[in-house]
């Protein structure tokens, strides 16, 4: 190891000495607690029997999500950092396991609909009187009130009612995979749960959080909401590029890739895209010389630079736009991104040593600290994997934890 290796391993991560309970499954919900545990908290992941169900998801349509050995890929998104334990709840010993990790812990998160939490008794009123300052957060489909409340959800569901699947600028609805939703809303739940800690540092208080799937689709809308609302219009930007400036539009390149810009204010712009892409002439040119003449005119505008964006390959005009400062961006497959330079250069992709797959590579934490170090430390759990660990850091015996596995409240 290098020196400047072991120095960066040895910067202290953010949410060091936090302890977080999760009883949840799927993504939107434990999507938090992977990111909650980039951030160094200690995430204990408790699962019942059969275990969360996203282990075993392991088709989407023609997707096939199976890793070797059968367990999901999407398992592993949402559930890096963290102990996974095999604990019965309804269990009278499982449940005395329980309450003694929630009186330790800072946080219980979970994503179980309202009447299963009231059933399982994990819901705030019975947590809260267990550990008064606890942060007990939450993931729903619609949000904590209304007729929709007790209602499960999935990705796809917020998407629709949020209006999101009628803003991709086509006629029919269409929908974003693979669980953009879900990671926003674990995105959105865990800021909740820092804003909440921050409030507990300050005040001395516990609270319930709660987000949900289509509360954060609106939030992700904000902009699109708020411009419908205060123009009384459809904010429906149609996806039709030859009604579109070719200055914030997208064009294929030779050899089949394509290029996307985006520039404003367009008159800024409009004399160096016309002379960097050598067609200079088109700067006088009445029929685009202003911004309503190029719109009156969009579809013969961008014929023309259809192709002119044929001739020359999706790197070389890159290369040719990043030495004129010009807005212009690659539009590249997921696959690619393991091997883009700008996403290694800022860690946004870390290569992982996985025990059957070998060196892989991975999405790392979006967010620099100067202080501070965030990322993946360990890969997803097995059923049960770290039960006996647990408990014992926990204070229980050997004997102990052996009579709560031949009692079946853990395993």
């Amino acid at each position: 190891m290098t020196e400047e290796e072991n120095a960066e391993n040895k910067r202290p991560r953010p949410l060091e000495g936090i302890r977080v309970v999760e009883y949840g499954l799927f993504h939107a919900g434990p999507g938090a607690g992977a990111i909650l545990g980039d951030l160094g908290a200690d995430v204990i992941k408790i699962e019942p029997k059969d275990g969360d169900p996203e282990r075993y998801w392991t088709r989407l349509g023609q997707l096939d999500l199976a890793l070797p050995g059968g367990e999901s890929a999407m398992f592993q998104a949402s559930n890096r950092n963290k102990k996974g334990i095999g604990v019965d709840i309804q269990n009278p010993m499982g449940r005395d396991v329980f309450n003694g990790l929630i009186q330790k812990a800072d946080i219980f998160l979970t994503n179980i609909r309202k009447s299963t939490k009231a059933k399982l008794k994990i819901d705030y009123a019975s947590l809260s009187s267990v550990n008064p300052k606890l942060i007990h957060a939450n993931v729903s489909g619609y949000g904590p009130e209304g007729p929709m409340s007790d209602l499960g959800a999935f990705d796809p569901l917020g998407l629709a009612r949020s209006g999101m699947m009628f803003v991709c600028g086509t006629d029919e609805p269409l929908l974003m995979h693979i669980g953009i939703l879900d990671q926003a809303t674990s995105i959105a739940l865990s800021h909740a749960i820092i804003t909440a800690l921050f409030v507990r540092e300050r005040k001395g208080m516990g609270q319930e959080v709660h987000v949900s799937l289509y509360g954060t689709a609106q939030w992700l809308m904000h902009p699109t909401l708020m411009i419908g609302n205060l123009l009384s219009v459809e904010p429906v930007i149609h996806v039709d590029r030859k009604n579109h400036s070719p200055l914030r539009n997208f064009f294929r390149c030779k050899g089949g890739e394509w290029i996307i810009g985006a520039h404003h204010p367009e008159e800024k712009y409009w004399p160096d895209f016309c002379e960097t892409t050598g067609q200079s002439e088109l700067i006088s040119d009445p029929r685009y010389a202003t911004l309503d003449a190029r719109a009156a005119n969009s579809a013969a505008l961008m014929d023309h630079f259809d192709q002119v964006f044929l001739s020359k390959t999706r790197d070389e005009w890159m290369d040719i736009f990043l030495v004129r400062g010009l807005m212009f961006c690659s539009i590249q497959h997921a696959s690619e991104i393991k091997n883009d330079p700008q996403a290694r250069a800022n860690g946004y992709v870390m290569d992982f040593e996985h025990p059957s797959l070998g060196k892989i590579q991975i999405p790392g934490y979006p967010v620099h600290f100067s202080g501070c170090k965030a990322g993946t430390r360990t890969l997803a759990p097995g059923l049960g994997e770290h039960t006996k660990m647990v408990l014992s850091e926990n204070g229980y015996t050997e004997s102990e934890i052996k009579a709560f596995m031949s009692a079946g409240a853990a395993f």
